[in-house]
């Protein structure tokens, strides 16, 4: 008999895209690699259910449906191009400087992500899209070494939405992979990698 359940053993590929929305149809383009994984955790909000109560018992239930969360990724650190792909900054000045403004606009992004599980010693990989999520300003800080290295990461929190479409969905889980480069390929695929095309 095979095991009932798996075991998360890993996570890795986080991976961001452009989001656009269009008369109820969602497209993502451009996805990139937001940084190196280290962790993420997910956070959605339902709201409660709808009881009728009939006879002095609960006669019909309308499940509660999701109406957000958020979203923590860990990541080792972020570069420029890619703070100004998902917190919406300008280009550099002439001197190379990127200027935070006010009046920043943070953009809708879609974000994905591979976990790898382990089942009866089988390791498989997963690739998940969360459909349609807007970064906030992370927290910074550095601290000076010492005797050996203290590795500082950067945790990401980003709000979760519903996407545009009828289905209004929030997340998409794909099929499990026997290796990460098919997962890998499966997430470029749903986040909208082109090939580039070659002569």
């Amino acid at each position: 008999m095979s095991a009932a359940g798996r075991v998360v053993t890993g996570f890795s590929k986080p991976y961001v895209a452009e989001y656009a929305a269009n008369a109820g149809t969602v497209t993502y383009s451009n996805p990139e690699l937001l940084a190196r994984g280290v962790e993420v955790t997910l956070s959605p909000e339902s709201s409660e259910d709808n009881n009728f109560y009939a006879d002095n018992v609960i006669a019909e239930s309308a499940s509660g449906i999701f109406t957000g969360g958020t979203v923590s990724l860990t990541v080792d650190g972020l570069f420029t191009a890619t703070k100004k792909k998902i917190f919406g900054l300008g280009n550099p000045d002439a001197e190379g400087w990127t200027a935070y403004k006010a009046g920043d606009s943070v953009p809708y992004v879609a974000v994905g992500y591979i976990a790898r599980y382990m089942s009866d010693g089988v390791t498989t990989y997963v690739p998940t899209v969360l459909a349609r999520v807007k970064f906030s300003l992370p927290e910074e800080s550095a601290s000076t070494q010492e005797d050996e290295i203290d590795w500082q990461t950067t945790e990401l929190t980003a709000t979760l939405f519903r996407d545009e479409t009828a289905d209004q969905n929030w997340k998409f889980e794909g099929s499990a992979f026997t290796t990460e480069a098919l997962a890998e390929q499966a997430l470029l695929t749903k986040l909208g990698y082109v090939a580039p095309i070659t002569t």
